[in-house]
């Protein structure tokens, strides 16, 4: 892939097969942003699973740095009042799923109760394709749309290792303090690790790079991580 000047420049400003400790990894992506936008930390974990293992979980990050998400909910007449008072943005049966078959699709998030997902679960084509399908695994499948809601406004969120077994995700901005960024990190990975399969063997957290939305990536080490 042919990369900018910038980019080229950058690369320059430090040793990329070098692993640094975290702290020092940030410090490189924060003076390697270039963008006139506040660039977005990216942090990518690469883990050791066999084709038949997956991770994938839900996290509520310390420090937040996105504007509030816009969540739909999908119940029953009986429980419209509770999620409306919980803040969700959309809140309907029948109605909202024909709207959504229809392909509109704005809004961030995703919830239904238990009883809906026969009905839900026949917009996959719409809802899967942009992963916004209510699913039990990260807690958007819920009877308690109180407690639901209120954890999503907290800013948590889900991450999941792809096909190559790297889990990527948005832990910060350029322009937010590396230590907070770096508290986000380590939260992250805390979480990964908890989400070990039990037939896993070897190092299960095999490299942990960071990245700015623009930038190179830049190998990095958690203290503790064994």
């Amino acid at each position: 892939m042919k990369r900018g000047k910038k980019y080229r420049e950058n690369v320059k400003k430090y040793s990329p097969a070098t692993v640094y400790d975290l702290s020092e990894a940030l410090k490189l992506v924060k003076s390697m942003a270039f963008a006139k936008f506040d660039e977005t930390v990216d942090l990518s974990v690469k883990l050791n699973l066999k084709k038949s293992q997956s991770v994938r979980d839900t996290v509520v990050l310390p420090y937040q740095f996105r504007g509030e998400k816009k969540v739909l909910v999908f119940c029953k007449p009986e429980k419209e009042k509770e999620a409306q008072e919980a803040g969700a943005a959309f809140v309907g049966a029948d109605d909202l799923i024909e709207k959504v078959k229809g392909g509109w699709t704005d809004f961030d998030i995703a919830v239904a109760t238990p009883d809906m997902m026969k009905d839900v679960g026949k917009l996959g084509m719409v809802l899967g394709r942009k992963g916004l399908m209510p699913n039990p695994k990260t807690g958007t499948v819920s009877f308690d749309l109180k407690g639901t809601l209120a954890e999503l406004k907290k800013g948590r969120t889900e991450f999941r290792a792809d096909k190559t077994g790297v889990v990527h995700l948005a832990v910060g901005k350029v322009s937010m303090e590396s230590e907070k960024v770096a508290e986000n990190i380590r939260t992250v990975v805390t979480e990964i690790k908890r989400k070990r399969p039990a037939d896993a063997k070897g190092d299960f957290i095999q490299t942990i790079s960071v990245a700015s939305t623009m930038g190179p990536g830049v190998w990095a080490a958690i203290k503790d991580e064994e």
